[in-house]
């Protein structure tokens, strides 16, 4: 109900938004952490310190593409530009993050997540 009284450019941008948000199953039941879904909308590089599964950080500039939630997690999705491919980032592993003035100009596509397809829908806003 709240998308048919939008604006139709802001209608858009909703349907473009949910667009990037992939799901397994229902999804994790905590919200994307606002940096994350900040950066993803704004089509900001991210410069940002993540800790791998052994604790180790890194710092890396990413360009957020979208996210992507399970039952316990959300992922940030992104190119990230020190391994130059396609990586997921734990939300709950990334230390800080700073937007950078650079534009995104990737787009994600379902094809680009090396998940079984029938194992992930998009999110939708009907």
């Amino acid at each position: 109900k709240l998308v048919a009284v939008l604006p139709a450019a802001d209608a858009a941008e909703a349907h473009r938004l949910a667009g990037r948000v992939h799901l397994i199953g229902d999804g994790p039941a905590t919200p994307v952490p606002a940096t994350v879904a900040d950066a993803v909308a704004a089509r900001r590089v991210l410069r940002i310190r993540y800790a791998d599964r052994s604790g180790a950080d890194s710092t890396r500039d990413v360009e957020p593409l979208g996210y992507l939630g399970n039952s316990r997690h959300w992922y940030l999705v992104a190119w990230c530009r020190l391994r130059d491919e396609l990586r997921c980032f734990r939300t709950d592993r990334i230390r800080s993050v700073c937007a950078l003035p650079d534009v995104v100009a990737r787009e994600l596509s379902l094809a680009d997540l090396d998940i079984p397809h029938e194992r992930v829908r998009p999110l939708s806003l009907v």
